[in-house]
Parts: structure tokens; sequence; C-alpha cells
């Protein structure tokens, strides 16, 4: 399995992500959008950065059932009810990446939006990893 970053010159240099990943294995693990709830479906964390680092960690727990690793991933899309937030946290929450997933950036968006299943939550990530 391989997983190719590309990052044209011609695009806005990317910060905390790629532009395209390219990727050849055997097996592709959809990843179902985790939030900040606990094994006991309670909300963990009441910042955005609290609720981020438990959201990516169970989007990870998820991914390493499946036999993967935070390299795996192919894609990864953030679902925020606060955009704005979110970009001014920005620093925060790519430290939190890094800690728990590495610098190897997947293909990401940030899509805002209304309210999440759960409304105390603040973010949701869901992915898509190719393993080999």
């Amino acid at each position: 399995m391989s997983l190719s970053r590309h990052n044209p010159a011609e695009l806005s240099p990317p910060t905390g992500f790629s532009h395209a990943v390219t990727a050849s294995g055997t097996r592709l693990v959809f990843l179902a959008g985790q939030t900040a709830l606990d094994g006991d479906g309670k909300v963990v964390g009441e910042t955005l950065a609290e609720q981020f680092e438990t959201a990516l960690t169970n989007l990870l727990a998820a991914l390493s059932a499946a036999d993967g690793t935070p390299q795996d991933l192919a894609r990864v899309t953030i679902y925020a009810t606060d955009v704005a937030d979110y970009r001014v946290r920005a620093g925060e929450l790519g430290r939190i990446w890094r800690r728990l997933a590495g610098r190897d950036y997947p293909a990401m968006a940030v899509i805002g939006v209304v309210r999440l299943w759960d409304e105390q939550c603040l973010v949701e990530v869901d992915g898509v990893a190719v393993l080999p």
C-alpha cells in the first residue's frame, strides 16, 4: 500500500492538509463520523479543542480496529458548528492532530454545519483510509 501526497506549486501552500492524495492498496476503510462521545455515549469536553481531540481519538480507534494507522488516511472531512472558531483555533487543533496522527496529512475539508446529531457536539470527523 502506498499513499502519495501532491501539493502543486501553483496552489496556495497547504497547512495541515494535502491538496491531493493518490492511493494504491487492497482495502478501503470508510470511517463513520466520530464526535466527542465517550464509551457511555456522553459528550466529553466543552471546548472545540477538547471535543476535536476526543473525536479524532475515536476516529483513530475505529481505524485501528480495522487494522489501519493514521498514515493510511487518504481523506478526512471535519464538520464544525462554528467555522470561525475552528479557524481561530487552527494552530491548537493542528498540534492535537500532529500529536495523535502525525505529520502525514490526508486530503481534508472543513465544512460548516448548523448542528450535529448530538446537539452539544461542536465537531465531527469522518474519513477514508487505504490499507495494504
